[in-house]
């Protein structure tokens, strides 16, 4: 194939902007989903909700109306050639109608909660105002605490922020003044904060606490045996020190009674507060599956009886004057994107449905026991062969949306994992490995926790030959640290 059929094969593989747009909706979870069709109910107002009264719902849907016939040939305006009868139409026979008691009731409070109170930027310069403050310092330590990050780190080296101090505020100072400053910033609440690294920040909360011996032992191997304590080298640190095991053991304890991230402590911060809305759920009915969409993914939308009746007005017009022309022409757009929207909900919400489906069917033996080591090897394509969808869309569906279980509330990409073959030849899903993996390392002695070598060679006597480097990737995914950085004292 030559470059210039290639390129034309590609271009008519491109995506229309609906389509692209359909993705876009698809790949949003319930509370984004709400923000977009709030967005787009204020933008056009040629789409409705289904909030009208009983009688003119029931006047504008009756799913099986042949209403569309009874019109006469199509009335149109040839300057500008748009059939109004089209757009009239859908009024009586709208292209989509939600039906509620499809799915399940979510009478969930739809707005997103948000954290009380001044910003913790506000919060630190609050603090910072009880200080004698020369009017060079009092700059330098507004710039220092705006360089504040969200978990109360200072990342930037002092002299970026001498730099940054000269061209952005015209503060011509030097690396000494700022770091003077910075010290300031250190005696500031929560403890830790304005930290450089993770070292600063244990050092500054230990500093500030009321000392005696075992606080004063935490101090001094923070201070000079850092290294040494994050790769839990204890034998070296108790010869450093000239101490013993329970001495360290002590020191530890208060170390990990720190708080290595201060700004995170801060609720005020004004984040919003996250809080996981389930885009399914699946319940067990007498031993058997049952899924629901979440209602708020399923809104009553229509076109407009008010636009619609626009047009009729116009229709009865004998006299079409330009501006009611323009006017048309602006109805009928906005109509164009209300159906194009309702109709991308429709499959929206029918492709959730499916992928969801088919996703519980296939994993129908974790559904109903919820043991991971139920869990048959999945891949996206598995899903989109049985469904007949791009496996994008399974992606897009996979990635973003949360189905709540008897088991809890779960991402549903968790339930794809890739195969490998036990020694009884049979097809094991990664996921179940990994979870043998994590029960074996919760069960070993913290003392002499298992190297790699030793848990691969566990895993091979449990039916499961898997190479060493195997088991060091399946304990990096699962966020577990090497033995030696497990041992504990």
């Amino acid at each position: 194939m030559s470059l210039k059929q290639f390129l034309q094969f590609k271009l008519s593989q491109k995506l229309s902007p609906q389509q692209i747009q359909l993705m876009k909706l698809i790949q949003l979870p319930t509370q984004a989903f709400e923000q977009r069709l709030k967005q787009e109910l204020e933008e056009n107002p040629a789409l409705d909700t289904g909030k009208e009264s009983d009688e003119a719902a029931e006047d504008n849907f009756d799913e099986f109306d042949n209403s569309e016939m009874e019109y006469e040939d199509n009335d149109t305006i040839e300057t500008d050639d748009i059939n109004i009868d089209e757009y009239l139409s859908d009024d009586e026979v709208p292209e989509y109608r939600t039906q509620a008691n499809n799915y399940s009731a979510d009478d969930e409070d739809k707005t997103m909660p948000y954290a009380a109170g001044t910003s913790f930027t506000q919060h630190l310069i609050n603090q910072l105002n009880t200080f004698r403050l020369t009017e060079n310092e009092e700059e330098i330590a507004y710039f220092l605490v705006g360089s504040v990050d969200e978990s109360g780190y200072i990342r930037r080296s002092l002299a970026d922020i001498t730099d940054d101090l000269a061209f952005t505020q015209n503060i011509y100072t030097t690396e000494q003044e700022v770091e003077k400053v910075l010290k300031i910033v250190h005696q500031l609440d929560p403890a830790g904060v304005g930290a450089r690294n993770l070292q600063e920040c244990l050092s500054i909360q230990l500093h500030r606490k009321e000392q005696n011996l075992n606080i004063e032992l935490a101090t001094t191997i923070i201070d000079k045996g850092f290294e040494q304590f994050t790769k839990k080298h204890y034998k070296k640190l108790m010869q450093k020190f000239n101490i013993d095991e329970e001495e360290l053991k002590d020191a530890i304890e208060e170390v990990e009674r720190l708080n290595p991230k201060p700004g995170g402590s801060y609720a005020g911060n004004n984040k919003i507060v996250e809080h996981i809305v389930p885009d399914f759920a699946i319940k067990i009915i007498d031993g058997e599956l049952e899924l629901t969409l979440n209602g708020r993914n399923a809104p009553e939308l229509h076109v407009s009886r008010e636009y619609n009746n626009m047009l009729k007005g116009y229709k009865e017009t004998k006299e079409k004057s330009k501006a009611q022309k323009d006017a048309v022409m602006f109805i009928k757009q906005k109509l164009d994107a209300a159906k194009w929207f309702i109709e991308a909900v429709r499959q929206r919400q029918q492709t959730l449905f499916v992928t969801m489906s088919s996703i519980m069917h296939y994993q129908k033996e974790y559904f109903l026991s919820g043991d991971e080591r139920n869990l048959r090897p999945m891949i996206l394509k598995d899903i989109a062969d049985e469904i007949e969808m791009d496996v994008s869309t399974i992606s897009r569906v996979a990635n973003s949306k949360y189905v709540d279980t008897p088991y809890g509330t779960k991402l549903i990409k968790e339930f794809f994992s890739e195969s490998m073959t036990n020694d009884q030849g049979e097809e094991v899903s990664t996921r179940e490995i990994k979870k043998i993996l994590e029960t074996v390392i919760e069960e070993e002695s913290k003392k002499k926790p298992l190297t790699d070598e030793a848990l691969s060679k566990i895993l091979k006597e449990k039916g499961y030959p898997i190479a060493r480097r195997t088991v060091a990737k399946y304990r990096e995914q699962l966020d577990i640290p090497v033995a030696r950085l497990r041992k504990e004292l």
